[in-house]
């Protein structure tokens, strides 16, 4: 099974991490407006990336006959749900540069929060997820 966007997309959205940490890092307020474009576009990228895991890659899984990978996919995809729930409220709250220049504190503390988790999944993915999907 050739899963090559999704690594691509993996890259896409942890090199968004990086710049977004980057932005806060450099001040919350001064960089509202790009912080909020860079949501919004990671976002986008995320969306598509858990429709294509629910309508191709998990569907793909559990029809290859292999227990121990179909059990894996359904694990994978059971927790993603809560994963992508937090985030997808945490772009709503986060997605205008008028938000975050409000409550620029409120926005890291939860920044961190809901990133970390996203970040460790994604990373998860990467060394035990993929690996085994491509040796099957």
């Amino acid at each position: 099974m050739n899963i090559d966007k999704f690594k691509h997309q993996h890259v896409e959205i942890l090199s968004s991490i990086s710049v977004l940490r980057a932005l806060v890092k450099s001040g919350i307020q001064t960089n509202a407006q790009e912080i909020a474009r860079m949501i919004i576009s990671m976002s986008s990228t995320i969306k598509l990336h858990l429709a294509v895991e629910d309508k191709v890659l998990y569907p793909a899984l559990k029809n290859t006959g292999d227990d121990t990978l179909a059990r894996m996919g359904q694990r994978y995809q059971d927790e993603m749900t809560g994963i992508a729930n937090s985030y997808l409220d945490f772009a709503r709250r986060w997605n205008t540069a008028h938000t975050l220049s409000n409550k620029p504190e409120e926005f890291r503390a939860d920044a961190n929060s809901v990133l970390r988790v996203l970040y460790d999944r994604m990373r998860r993915e990467n060394t035990e997820f993929y690996p085994a999907i491509e040796a099957y």
